[in-house]
Protein backbone atom coordinates (compact mmCIF):
# COMPACT_ATOMS: atom_id res chain seq x y z
CA UNK A 1 0.00 0.00 0.00
CA UNK A 2 1.35 3.30 -1.07
CA UNK A 3 0.36 6.56 1.09
CA UNK A 4 1.21 9.95 0.40
CA UNK A 5 2.37 12.76 2.35
CA UNK A 6 2.54 16.21 2.04
CA UNK A 7 5.20 17.80 3.78
CA UNK A 8 8.57 19.64 3.13
CA UNK A 9 9.97 19.17 6.46
CA UNK A 10 12.99 16.54 6.22
CA UNK A 11 12.70 15.58 10.26
CA UNK A 12 9.04 14.83 9.81
CA UNK A 13 9.83 12.94 6.35
CA UNK A 14 12.29 10.58 8.29
CA UNK A 15 10.14 9.70 11.12
CA UNK A 16 7.94 8.84 8.35
CA UNK A 17 9.63 6.69 6.64
CA UNK A 18 10.74 5.30 9.84
CA UNK A 19 7.24 4.63 11.04
CA UNK A 20 6.68 2.27 7.98
CA UNK A 21 9.20 0.45 8.89
CA UNK A 22 8.86 0.52 12.53
CA UNK A 23 5.18 -0.15 12.89
CA UNK A 24 4.02 -1.55 9.23
CA UNK A 25 6.82 -4.50 8.81
CA UNK A 26 7.39 -3.00 5.25
CA UNK A 27 3.41 -2.87 4.05
CA UNK A 28 3.12 0.55 3.68
CA UNK A 29 5.37 2.65 1.66
CA UNK A 30 5.50 6.39 1.94
CA UNK A 31 6.36 8.65 -0.86
CA UNK A 32 6.30 12.54 -1.05
CA UNK A 33 3.01 13.72 -2.81
CA UNK A 34 4.19 14.65 -6.42
CA UNK A 35 4.66 18.10 -7.23
CA UNK A 36 4.33 19.34 -3.93
CA UNK A 37 6.70 22.55 -4.14
CA UNK A 38 4.50 23.71 -7.30
CA UNK A 39 1.37 22.95 -5.49
CA UNK A 40 -0.94 26.05 -3.95
CA UNK A 41 0.00 25.78 -0.21
CA UNK A 42 -2.64 25.74 2.03
CA UNK A 43 -3.87 28.54 3.75
CA UNK A 44 -4.13 27.27 7.87
CA UNK A 45 -6.77 29.25 8.77
CA UNK A 46 -7.71 26.87 12.01
CA UNK A 47 -7.33 27.75 15.63
CA UNK A 48 -6.40 23.84 16.24
CA UNK A 49 -3.87 21.36 15.17
CA UNK A 50 -7.05 19.04 14.51
CA UNK A 51 -8.91 21.33 12.36
CA UNK A 52 -5.28 22.94 10.55
CA UNK A 53 -4.27 19.04 9.88
CA UNK A 54 -7.73 18.21 8.50
CA UNK A 55 -7.31 21.58 6.24
CA UNK A 56 -4.17 20.53 4.77
CA UNK A 57 -5.62 16.90 3.95
CA UNK A 58 -8.34 17.76 2.33
CA UNK A 59 -6.24 20.47 0.58
CA UNK A 60 -3.37 18.51 -0.93
CA UNK A 61 -5.00 15.52 -1.09
CA UNK A 62 -7.23 16.90 -4.10
CA UNK A 63 -3.85 16.98 -5.81
CA UNK A 64 -3.49 13.11 -5.81
CA UNK A 65 -5.01 9.85 -6.85
CA UNK A 66 -4.57 7.68 -3.55
CA UNK A 67 -4.09 8.42 0.31
CA UNK A 68 -2.57 11.29 1.89
CA UNK A 69 -2.04 12.07 5.01
CA UNK A 70 -0.62 15.12 7.39
CA UNK A 71 0.87 16.16 10.11
CA UNK A 72 -0.03 19.15 11.95
CA UNK A 73 2.13 19.26 15.45
CA UNK A 74 3.36 21.81 18.11
CA UNK A 75 4.42 22.44 21.58
CA UNK A 76 1.70 23.61 24.13
CA UNK A 77 3.51 25.44 27.53
CA UNK A 78 0.62 25.80 30.16
CA UNK A 79 2.61 28.70 31.36
CA UNK A 80 3.07 30.50 28.40
CA UNK A 81 -1.00 30.01 27.62
CA UNK A 82 -0.27 27.25 25.54
CA UNK A 83 2.08 29.09 23.39
CA UNK A 84 3.65 28.37 20.64
CA UNK A 85 1.00 26.21 19.92
CA UNK A 86 -0.26 25.72 16.43
CA UNK A 87 2.34 28.23 15.93
CA UNK A 88 5.01 26.38 16.74
CA UNK A 89 7.07 26.47 13.44
CA UNK A 90 6.86 30.36 13.29
CA UNK A 91 7.04 31.14 16.42
CA UNK A 92 9.83 34.19 15.99
CA UNK A 93 7.86 34.92 13.06
CA UNK A 94 7.44 33.56 9.35
CA UNK A 95 10.82 31.58 8.29
CA UNK A 96 12.18 31.46 11.84
CA UNK A 97 14.83 28.56 12.10
CA UNK A 98 14.15 25.96 14.90
CA UNK A 99 17.67 28.27 16.59
CA UNK A 100 14.85 31.37 16.58
CA UNK A 101 12.42 29.54 17.72
CA UNK A 102 14.21 27.89 20.50
CA UNK A 103 15.86 30.98 21.53
CA UNK A 104 12.51 32.84 21.54
CA UNK A 105 11.48 30.00 23.87
CA UNK A 106 13.72 30.45 26.63
CA UNK A 107 13.91 34.07 26.53
CA UNK A 108 9.36 33.45 27.16
CA UNK A 109 10.76 30.94 30.22
CA UNK A 110 13.50 32.78 32.22
CA UNK A 111 11.99 33.76 34.64
CA UNK A 112 9.24 31.10 34.71
CA UNK A 113 9.34 28.15 37.36
CA UNK A 114 6.63 26.37 35.85
CA UNK A 115 7.98 24.47 32.68
CA UNK A 116 5.65 21.54 32.39
CA UNK A 117 5.15 21.03 28.00
CA UNK A 118 3.59 18.93 25.89
CA UNK A 119 3.90 17.86 22.54
CA UNK A 120 0.78 17.18 20.44
CA UNK A 121 0.43 16.13 17.23
CA UNK A 122 -2.41 15.42 14.26
CA UNK A 123 -2.45 13.07 11.67
CA UNK A 124 -5.34 14.03 8.81
CA UNK A 125 -5.88 10.99 6.43
CA UNK A 126 -7.71 11.96 3.35
CA UNK A 127 -8.34 11.09 -0.41
CA UNK A 128 -9.41 13.30 -3.19
CA UNK A 129 -11.20 15.97 -1.16
CA UNK A 130 -12.68 13.46 1.49
CA UNK A 131 -11.30 13.48 4.95
CA UNK A 132 -10.88 9.54 6.31
CA UNK A 133 -9.40 10.17 9.89
CA UNK A 134 -7.60 11.91 12.50
CA UNK A 135 -5.08 10.62 14.67
CA UNK A 136 -3.95 12.00 17.39
CA UNK A 137 -0.82 11.80 19.65
CA UNK A 138 0.34 13.77 22.95
CA UNK A 139 3.46 13.58 25.13
CA UNK A 140 4.44 15.59 28.45
CA UNK A 141 8.12 17.04 29.04
CA UNK A 142 9.75 19.64 30.84
CA UNK A 143 11.56 22.45 29.18
CA UNK A 144 15.11 23.20 30.06
CA UNK A 145 16.96 26.13 30.65
CA UNK A 146 19.43 25.09 27.28
CA UNK A 147 19.46 22.49 24.93
CA UNK A 148 20.93 19.49 24.73
CA UNK A 149 21.85 16.83 21.98
CA UNK A 150 22.18 17.49 18.73
CA UNK A 151 19.58 14.81 17.03
CA UNK A 152 15.85 15.42 16.39
CA UNK A 153 14.83 18.87 15.15
CA UNK A 154 12.65 21.58 16.09
CA UNK A 155 12.01 21.89 20.32
CA UNK A 156 13.53 18.73 20.63
CA UNK A 157 16.28 19.78 22.08
CA UNK A 158 15.07 21.75 24.57
CA UNK A 159 12.01 18.76 25.50
CA UNK A 160 13.50 16.84 28.19
CA UNK A 161 11.36 13.31 28.61
CA UNK A 162 11.50 12.06 32.61
CA UNK A 163 10.71 8.06 31.83
CA UNK A 164 14.25 8.50 29.74
CA UNK A 165 15.62 10.85 31.27
CA UNK A 166 16.51 12.99 28.08
CA UNK A 167 15.95 15.03 25.67
CA UNK A 168 13.95 14.23 22.47
CA UNK A 169 17.85 15.75 20.97
CA UNK A 170 19.24 12.73 22.96
CA UNK A 171 17.34 9.82 21.69
CA UNK A 172 17.52 7.73 18.91
CA UNK A 173 15.63 7.80 16.16
CA UNK A 174 14.00 4.64 17.55
CA UNK A 175 13.93 5.51 20.66
CA UNK A 176 12.28 9.18 20.13
CA UNK A 177 9.45 7.05 18.02
CA UNK A 178 8.45 4.78 20.30
CA UNK A 179 7.27 7.77 22.62
CA UNK A 180 7.12 10.56 20.89
CA UNK A 181 3.45 12.46 19.98
CA UNK A 182 4.56 11.87 16.21
CA UNK A 183 4.94 8.26 17.25
CA UNK A 184 1.77 7.77 19.12
CA UNK A 185 -0.19 9.46 16.35
CA UNK A 186 1.84 7.79 13.04
CA UNK A 187 1.34 4.31 14.77
CA UNK A 188 -2.67 4.82 14.95
CA UNK A 189 -2.81 5.49 11.36
CA UNK A 190 -0.74 2.68 10.76
CA UNK A 191 -2.38 0.38 12.75
CA UNK A 192 -5.86 2.06 11.13
CA UNK A 193 -4.36 1.58 7.67
CA UNK A 194 -3.52 -2.11 8.00
CA UNK A 195 -6.40 -3.08 9.74
CA UNK A 196 -8.69 -1.48 6.19
CA UNK A 197 -6.43 -2.50 3.41
CA UNK A 198 -9.26 -4.10 1.95
CA UNK A 199 -11.94 -1.51 1.97
CA UNK A 200 -12.23 0.31 -1.09
CA UNK A 201 -9.81 3.30 -1.98
CA UNK A 202 -7.26 1.71 0.51
CA UNK A 203 -5.99 -1.20 -1.23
Amino acid sequence: MTVFCATSNPGKLREFLLAARCFAAGQIHIQVLHGLASLPPCAESGSTFQENAAQKALHYSSFASGLVFVDDSGLIVPALEGQPGIRSARFAGEGASDADNNWLLLEKLATVQDRRAVFVCVIALAEQGRLLATFQGEVGGIILDQPRGLGGFGYDPLFFYPPLAATFAELSPEQKLHVSHRGVALRKMMDFLLANASRPGLE
